[in-house]
């Protein structure tokens, strides 16, 4: 055996042992928190600026892309983001191979399963392109990304509500069963949100009516906030597992 400063014991120990609760909540603390700081220093110090629109009527809720592209908001929303894309990632494979073990055989639901993987992935990745191309540097690509990140979150989240109304038939675990009921909740309330910005968003263009672009700056808030507590639903989901960083025991030397 290769002798060393360490037992045997310690360097088999793992380096990383992480509750996947504590691993959840702190991956959706990053957006939350750089959302929140955006919008509180863009409403104290860069008020006239966030919520100026082409119409020049009142306005008194930035939008989040409004909110994030001066600075310092623009860092502070990168950073946050740049942070957490890559325990998301790292989340959506967890799901994929959830679903994998899961389901067995059941072919419709092993399809279903990778397609949620690839919108998962693409959702993370359309955030990542409206979060690093600002709407003040190039629009269109900011706006493509945006649509990116809304239709594959939409579908994400059709599509887990799907799956999990299969596992809720066959499993009666009840941490699975509050997991479900509130990803149909949010994600109705996301959908509702939505129709509700794109509403208030045409009319604000067609009738540059005073406080209209401020509702939909608040249902965009809501829309994303969904987003963030869909996702948060995790915490149920995994609650008993364990992020870990170890050495695999093919790869130890003796």
């Amino acid at each position: 055996m290769l002798q060393g400063p360490y037992s045997s014991l310690d360097r088999d120990r793992p380096l990383i042992r992480l509750p996947f609760t504590s691993f959840a909540v702190g991956t959706v603390l990053l957006p939350l928190t750089g959302l929140i700081a955006c919008l509180f220093i863009s409403l104290m110090y860069h008020f006239e600026d966030a919520t100026y629109t082409h119409c020049q009527v009142s306005n008194y809720l930035p939008s989040i892309s409004a909110a994030i592209s001066r600075v310092p908001e623009r860092y502070i929303w990168r950073c946050c983001i740049g942070l957490h894309s890559a325990p998301r990632y790292l989340v959506a494979a967890a799901y994929f191979n959830f679903y994998r073990s899961r389901f067995g055989k059941r072919l419709l639901e092993l399809v279903l399963s990778g397609l949620a993987l690839l919108s998962s992935l693409a959702e993370n990745t359309g955030l990542l392109l409206l979060t690093y191309v600002s709407s003040t540097e190039t629009y269109s690509v900011h706006k493509n990304g945006f649509i990116v990140f809304i239709a594959s979150s939409l579908l994400h989240m059709l599509i887990t509500c799907w799956l999990w109304k299969v596992i809720r038939r066959y499993y009666v675990n009840p941490e699975e069963v509050t997991s479900y009921r509130w990803k149909v909740r949010l994600f109705l309330f996301n959908v509702s949100c939505c129709l509700a910005a794109v509403y208030f968003f045409r009319r604000h263009n067609n009738y540059c009516e005073t406080g209209v672009y401020t509702l939909f700056a608040l249902f965009e808030y809501l829309v994303v906030l969904s987003n963030m507590a869909f996702h948060m639903t995790a915490f149920w989901d995994f609650g008993s597992k364990k992020v870990i960083v170890a050495t695999p025991p093919e790869d130890k030397q003796y």
